[in-house]
């Protein structure tokens, strides 16, 4: 039997189960055995078959990397051709994209880099079509956006969304506030800051069971957490990434039907054939990237505003910033003053090598 055949009949259970204390048990171990499963599409074990695939694997290259998904023939290719300038082969049919296409784009002195993916379908979770690969590469990026016809823009999303769920991908998500330690012996100790209202501890047994983790000590922090949540954490391979939806064609529809569509969270509509509100586009992206771009100002001279340092939230200390234009600095480093939002004072601040660093701060070096 195939794995796909495996999830198949375990979401059937599934579904045929009540949910009541009686079964709470048995609901969790199915869960817990349809992660696992679900772990072998995103890494299936042998040989040749863990790769992302031949024109799927691209080096990165700039300080961030957007993916951009949907179903065929939404204008995702088109889309990227504008913003990058890069040809990426399109028309009015399905699966004109065969492999992955980089490009590369510029937005507030920082160097982005874009991946249109081959248009993917419902089932590429279970192996349907060239899925698996587009969805591997979609797992390291660091926005997606999932490009949307506007004439059918919600039960497309809800497909697509799925079809990433199952493959270990969070949208629009934070880790959840759950930490799951083994211990040698001890059995299971599962504690709980808040009052839990979703998930139970019968539940949570199930799925240690399920994963033979007989002693542990689990800590849950956060009271909406479910049982995916906790599976998430005990697989540990999940990715959890910013998503625009992008809803397409907007030029076809009215102004009212417009008005509707921006009830949709983390919803931008544009047209890439007329170029429609792509600035809104950008702007909401780079709010999504959460870059911080840091200037550089030579003692005794003004900054340079026009080639920012890029960094990564999260990744933005001096010692980031050193590390991001050589190498050899942080051995001549003595101190920086810092002016901007990290500083606490409006003339600057002196810093050493952990200070943070906030959006648009201006940093001078000195040397030993």
């Amino acid at each position: 039997m195939t794995t796909a055949q495996k999830i198949k009949d375990i979401e059937e259970e599934m579904a045929r189960t009540q949910r009541n204390k009686a079964t709470e048990y048995h609901l969790g171990q199915l869960k817990a055995k349809l992660a696992k499963l679900r772990r072998e599409l995103i890494t299936p074990s042998g040989g040749g078959g863990g790769g992302p695939g031949i024109g799927f694997d691209v080096a990165r290259t700039g300080q961030a990397t957007i993916g951009f998904v949907g179903f065929p023939s939404v204008g995702k290719s088109t889309l990227m051709s504008k913003l990058t300038g890069t040809h990426s082969e399109a028309a009015s049919y399905e699966f004109t994209t065969l492999t992955t296409v980089p490009g590369t784009m510029t937005y507030n002195g920082a160097r982005l880099q874009v991946l249109d993916l081959p248009g993917i379908i419902q089932g590429a979770k279970d192996g349907k079509g060239r899925g698996k690969q587009v969805i591997a590469v979609a797992r390291t990026c660091n926005l997606i956006f999932i490009v949307l016809d506007v004439l059918k823009p919600l039960n497309d999303l809800k497909v697509l969304v799925d079809e990433l769920e199952g493959f270990g991908i969070r949208l629009n998500k934070k880790p959840p506030n759950i930490t799951v330690k083994r211990k040698e012996t001890g059995g299971i100790q599962i504690t709980n800051t808040v009052p839990l209202t979703k998930v139970d501890a019968q539940e949570i047994r199930a799925v240690l069971s399920e994963y033979r983790m007989t002693s542990c000590q689990v800590m849950i922090h956060e009271p909406d957490c479910t049982i995916e949540d906790f599976i998430d954490v005990v697989e540990g391979n999940r990715m959890y990434v910013p998503c625009l939806f992008v809803l397409n064609k907007i030029d076809a529809i009215s102004i009212e039907e417009l008005d509707l569509l921006y009830k949709i969270p983390n919803s931008v509509p544009i047209s890439s054939k007329n170029w429609l509100n792509i600035d809104e586009l950008l702007e909401v992206m780079w709010e999504k990237l959460d870059l911080v771009r840091v200037y550089t100002k030579p003692k005794g001279k003004v900054p340079d505003y026009e080639t920012p340092v890029v960094l990564r939230r999260g990744r933005c200390t001096v010692s980031n910033f050193c590390d991001a234009i050589h190498k050899e600095i942080k051995r001549q480093f003595k101190y920086a003053i810092v002016y901007g939002t990290s500083a606490k004072h409006s003339r600057g601040q002196k810093v050493g090598l952990d200070h943070v660093l906030e959006d648009q701060d201006v940093i001078t070096l000195f040397k030993k």
